[in-house]
């Protein structure tokens, strides 16, 4: 298996935590600039990560966890993880797409639909998992929590004000960071 993404990506790292013990290629992009025409190559949606699994490409990290889950037999998800991967996923593209704004010199604190939407999403999202993390919902290592974590540790990376005000998720965060292989994902190396 080979697995195509970007050292900083949240979505790719969510697939490296969970493949921790599995042979795979990792392949390191960097996407918004030398490496755009080979990101181009592998996915035509423009997005990582993405999985070459023999002659299969998959373009997702949903269906690339729902390949894994079933190459590796592990427990499938129940529908309230599913929601809350929707949730993690949710706040994780409004993240996305808020810090490209603010690259592409936009000021994504102004008063616009789209910029409203984003933040009114993060604070809805953010709120709900802070109540699960609390609720024990995240208590287990296990691929939801491996997805909270990369979206956080993402959003402290990178620096983002939105997540402010959210203890049980940074507390969450801080009591996690030791869990195998986090370290050695980190986007900050």
């Amino acid at each position: 298996m080979k697995l195509v993404g970007s050292n900083t990506s949240p979505y790719a790292r969510r697939l490296r935590l969970l493949l921790v013990d599995q042979p795979y290629e990792f392949v390191n992009l960097d996407i918004y600039a030398a490496d755009r025409d080979e990101l181009r190559r592998h996915n035509p949606a423009m997005r990582v990560p993405m999985l070459h699994a023999g002659d299969q490409p998959i373009f997702d990290s949903r269906v690339i966890f729902r390949y894994l889950s079933q190459k590796l037999g592990l427990a499938p998800l129940s529908w309230d993880e599913e929601n809350l991967l929707t949730l993690i996923d949710a706040a994780n593209d409004s993240l996305v797409i808020l810090l490209q704004a603010q690259r592409s010199g936009l000021d994504p604190t102004q008063d616009t639909l789209l910029f409203n939407l984003q933040r009114d999403r993060i604070a809805m999202t953010l709120t709900e998992l802070s109540r699960q993390v609390e609720a024990g919902r995240f208590d287990e290592w296990r691929y939801p929590s491996i997805c909270l974590y990369c979206l956080w540790d993402w959003a402290e990376f990178r620096q983002l004000p939105y997540i402010h005000g959210f203890a049980g998720l940074r507390r969450f965060w801080e009591q996690n960071r030791t869990q195998p292989m986090v370290a050695e994902t980190d986007p900050r190396r």
